[in-house]
């Protein structure tokens, strides 16, 4: 192959998540090739002889790599119009991409996790036992963000209570009273304070005994 002949061959953008999720998947290399190909290209259109020229892959290979993918369902063929109006085929990769979305929200999920065991080791002041682990686990998995966990903590630690059975308590009052993040702690220990201005000695936002709370 002389220079021209290089330069012209077509260059190809990879993405960090696609070679991860083709590893995940345990993709061929030829599979791989594909997906990158379609990534690439802007119409979509399954060209076997361009395929073949550009990847440098027999054509026989490229179709046995297609529907491999096809029917693991990474790729799908969907029919739009063109440029004429008319129907045609093209390779959908949405199926890719929604599992990409997924592996990275399961990610963020993950660290989001080692973040609010960490910020538990911290406040107080040992590693959490197992059965915390799970009871914080659990928390996450019914639907507490990690906002509104560490907030509770928080409120524990700022009460002297270092124990999950009274974070658990906050919590459960808080999804009572529909609070969801920490600025509707604020706002709701905000409403409190007002509506008690009329007392000399008004409490701090954290001096504040949820647990005894009646003012729904």
């Amino acid at each position: 192959m002389d220079s021209i002949q290089y330069l012209t061959k077509p260059k190809f953008v990879v993405d960090y998540y696609l070679i991860k999720m083709a590893q995940e998947l345990n993709l061929s290399l030829n599979e791989f090739l594909i997906l990158v190909y379609f990534q690439n290209s802007v119409d979509k259109f399954f060209d076997l002889k361009m395929m073949a020229s550009s990847l440098g892959i027999a054509e026989k290979e490229i179709l046995n790599a297609f529907n491999l993918l096809i029917s693991k369902k990474i790729l799908t063929i969907e029919t739009k119009k063109d440029v004429s109006k008319k129907m045609t085929e093209v390779v959908s990769l949405n199926n890719l991409y929604q599992k990409i979305i997924a592996d990275i929200e399961k990610t963020k999920k993950q660290n989001s996790q080692e973040n609010i065991f960490q910020k538990f080791e911290r406040e107080f002041g040992r590693t959490i036992s197992s059965m915390e682990y799970e009871i914080i686990s659990a928390w996450i998995e019914k639907g507490y963000s990690e906002e509104l966990i560490s907030c509770a903590l928080k409120e524990a630690v700022y009460n002297g209570v270092n124990n999950l059975r009274y974070i658990d308590k906050i919590l459960y009052e808080w999804q009572k009273k529909g609070i969801k993040s920490s600025q509707d702690v604020i706002k709701h220990l905000t409403n409190y304070k007002e509506s008690k201005n009329n007392q000399k000695n008004m409490k701090e936002l954290f001096d504040y005994n949820w647990l005894e709370d009646d003012s729904e």
